[in-house]
């Protein structure tokens, strides 16, 4: 087994480091397996009407490969943030939605979770805030697949507040096709957003991962 901490710089604002225990390069291109993965980044609140985004992609040689940060129209990043809390947020009220999903090689979702924070300003204060989650796993045909464990959300303060922390948290696990024992996989996120009545608010996602392969990718973003 190969441990390593790999450290990866983003740009336009964005981070990400990777903490890994793997397969050797060569043992990873015939099975494929990478073991764990842990993956932490942040990303800037963006400017009204866009998203900012960021893929890591486990790599041929098991090793996580960061992707730009990138700025897109707000709505176009991913679909599964639609619908997401309670619509558009009322005038003079501040709102930001995140994503947190992990992706297979073959493009397929397999975990997500989803937030949706609300906020107003008033005399740089936070007048008040709230925050709310929403999870979402891919299940089989045969009533097997991802399941959610457990979730939670939490804000440390909620009304008259110069800064504002919020977290939201899923374990998912898996049994079905390709480990019927439900011992092989697993995956834990966690969503934190911080508003800030001064300077506005800022995204950090985690991503714990029990076992994964070349081509599994992790996709986070804000808007």
């Amino acid at each position: 087994m190969l441990a390593a901490t790999i450290a990866l710089g983003g740009a336009s604002g964005g981070s990400a480091v990777a903490a890994g225990t793997g397969q050797g390069a060569g043992e990873a291109q015939t099975a494929k397996s990478c073991g764990g993965v842990n993956l932490s980044g942040s990303l800037p609140a963006p400017p009204a009407g866009m998203a900012v985004q960021q893929q890591v992609t486990i790599g041929d040689d098991c090793k996580p490969k960061l992707g730009a940060v990138r700025y897109v129209p707000a709505g176009s990043a991913t679909k599964a943030v639609e619908g997401a809390g309670t619509g558009a947020a009322a005038a003079g009220t501040h709102q930001l939605r995140t994503w947190n999903e992990m992706y297979d090689c073959c493009n397929i979702r397999m975990t997500g979770l989803y937030t949706t924070s609300t906020w107003d300003t008033a005399s740089g204060r936070v007048v008040d805030a709230a925050t709310r989650a929403r999870q979402e796993w891919n299940r089989e045909p045969w009533n097997a697949g991802w399941s959610l464990l457990s979730s939670s959300e939490k804000d440390d303060c909620a009304t008259d507040c110069a800064v504002v922390n919020s977290e939201a948290y899923a374990a998912f696990t898996y049994a079905g096709i390709f480990d019927p024992s439900g011992t092989v996989y697993a995956n834990t996120h966690h969503s934190y957003v911080r508003i800030d009545a001064g300077s506005g608010a800022s995204c950090h996602f985690d991503v714990e991962l029990k076992h994964t392969f070349i081509g599994w990718n992790w996709r986070r973003g804000c808007e």
